[in-house]
């Protein structure tokens, strides 16, 4: 039942979904709450589904459709009001981001924009994603089915995740596949997304190295470099961190 117990609950997460966007976002530093919950788009759609979200469990016809609705219209973010979202959640900008029915994440998640938790297929029943805690998917990132994400996993961005991720596991690519960086996991909340490791790209340099030395050595056994070809070195991505520092 929607009481004065659920309303102190649903202040309790608001604030703590605020807190994180000042401890997040650098731009929300030494920003006032009031100055957030009236200047975040990602910061009011959670505000808007904690409400939507609370009325949902109280059954209370209509207005939760109504409140996830005006909230996708004002902020850009879709979020069903079925959907269960931990504590210390926060939408980086928001713009583009859906959350499907029976998604789940767990507390102290980040979204960034453009990330969709989507279903496949029309099947009844659980068929969103699960995010555990403390896990970070970047801007474009599209999870579809009703995968588990494990705590303190990272989706690199425009990722396509389509089976599970373990837990502490980094993935990039389509689909997605776990990645290192000098053969270590990719780590911390200061993730640079722009110059991650692309499994797919560093197969492909290999084999073309192979191509080339094969080429090589047939030049040189037939005395004909006439069928050489040129490749294109795979160079890796260079430039500062998007993780700014």
């Amino acid at each position: 039942m929607f009481g004065l117990g659920t309303l102190k609950r649903v202040a309790t997460e608001v604030s703590s979904d605020v807190t994180s966007a000042r401890e997040r976002d650098p731009a929300a530093r030494g920003i006032g709450a009031f100055e957030i919950l009236t200047g975040w788009a990602g910061v009011q759609a959670i505000l808007a589904h904690r409400v939507a979200h609370a009325l949902w469990d109280s059954q209370v016809p209509l207005a939760p459709r109504v409140i996830a609705y005006t909230s996708r219209a004002v902020t850009g973010v879709e979020i069903h009001p079925a959907a269960r979202i931990g504590s210390d959640f926060f939408i980086d900008h928001g713009s583009g981001v859906v959350i499907g029915e029976t998604a789940e994440i767990g507390d102290r998640v980040t979204l960034y924009q453009g990330v969709t938790l989507g279903g496949t297929g029309f099947a009844r029943g659980k068929r969103h994603p699960t995010l555990g805690d403390d896990v970070t998917v970047g801007s474009g990132a599209k999870l579809l089915g009703p995968v588990t994400v494990g705590r303190n996993a990272k989706v690199g961005a425009n990722t396509v995740v389509i089976e599970d991720v373990p837990a502490h596991t980094t993935v990039v690519g389509n689909p997605g596949h776990p990645v290192r960086v000098e053969g270590k996991p990719v780590e911390g909340p200061d993730t640079d997304w722009i110059h991650l490791p692309d499994p797919i790209a560093d197969a492909i340099k290999e084999l073309s190295g192979r191509i080339a030395e094969l080429e090589r050595r047939l030049a040189e056994a037939t005395g004909d470099d006439s069928n050489s070809a040129d490749v294109t070195e795979l160079r890796p991505k260079r430039g500062p961190s998007s993780a700014g520092g």
